[in-house]
């Protein structure tokens, strides 16, 4: 990768990915975008353009300006806030999509953009899910991620285009707040443990879900893209993930940091639901054997690291 467009920049993977890959590949070539600007790092560092990813001339327009040979398209909608808005969410997500495909196979540029275990569904085997196995999401985000991994690899079979692609566990972080994903509680409640001493929890006990620190998940995202294409089997879709916890099983692991914290329980229906709907635990062997995956934090290790950053952001 040489010079990088990113859409949306300024959100919960961009946000850190930009300001990663400006420290590898120059601040002048990693050009963020996204609907609107703000004074945040990403958008204050290096160059900035508003682009609206439903407005697929405007991304051929900044992409050719700046001459990119990679687009890395992040912008779309999470989980929880796709199901109250269903129509948006497959215009911005699908629509966006093809938009960015649209304008790789025009610039000849590799292509990059995340799946999730969202696009695995309730009759999709929960414990060690396999790279290939069933897809029946009952989301519309999960919808959205399937035919998304679907339309990559028909880009790749049928133009040509270098579509790379990882499905992400949920990705903890403390930089970027959570924005309307069902995994966000583990985001939170790291928030709450510093500012109250306690969370209320709207994912049940005892229901697990695969999580990544967002380090692993930034240095997964530029391993695969300077991956050998030739060794890509799978190519769009490779199964990540660093752990695999419930709710009882994070606050543990806080409360050896911050003592007397204590986690009590507010279901949420909805993404409760949809959480059941997704796997335990994934298999991340293809990942491995095909580009090198590996992941550096643990439960515990990224407790210690996310309740350090966030004391010195207080």
């Amino acid at each position: 990768m040489k010079r990088i467009l990113i859409t949306g920049a300024l959100g919960q993977i961009g946000s850190e990915l930009t300001l990663k890959l400006r420290d590898i590949y120059g601040a002048d070539n990693v050009i963020a975008t996204d609907i609107k600007k703000n004074d945040s790092e990403a958008a204050q560092s290096g160059p900035f353009e508003t682009v609206d990813v439903t407005d697929g001339n405007r991304m051929v327009e900044v992409a050719k300006k700046y001459n990119v040979d990679t687009v890395m398209h992040l912008a779309a909608l999470l989980s929880a806030t796709a199901e109250a808005k269903p129509v948006f969410a497959w215009n911005l997500n699908m629509g966006g999509l093809m938009n960015g495909l649209e304008t790789a196979k025009e610039l000849k540029a590799q292509f990059f953009t995340p799946s999730s275990i969202g696009a695995f569904g309730p009759s999709t085997p929960r414990d060690n899910t396999p790279q290939d196995t069933i897809m029946r999401p009952t989301t519309m985000y999960g919808v959205n991620k399937v035919a998304g991994e679907l339309l990559s690899d028909y880009y790749f079979q049928k133009f040509g285009v270098d579509t790379r692609g990882l499905r992400f566990p949920g990705l903890i972080s403390y930089v970027a707040l959570p924005g309307g994903g069902t995994t966000d509680y583990a985001v939170e409640i790291y928030y709450e443990a510093i500012k109250n001493g306690k969370y209320s929890s709207y994912i049940d006990k005892g229901t697990y879900m695969d999580m990544m620190y967002m380090p692993d998940a930034l240095n997964a995202i530029v391993d695969l893209m300077e991956a050998d294409s030739a060794k890509l089997i799978h190519r769009n879709a490779f199964n990540v993930t660093a752990m695999s916890f419930d709710p009882e099983e994070i606050a543990a692991s806080i409360a050896k940091i911050v003592p007397g914290f204590e986690i009590s329980y507010n279901v949420d229906p909805e993404r409760q639901k949809i959480a059941e709907s997704w796997p335990n635990s994934i298999d991340a062997s293809a990942a491995k054997e095909e580009w090198g995956f590996k992941y550096a934090f643990d439960l515990d290790k990224m407790t210690k690291d996310m309740i350090e950053k966030l004391r010195q952001k207080r």
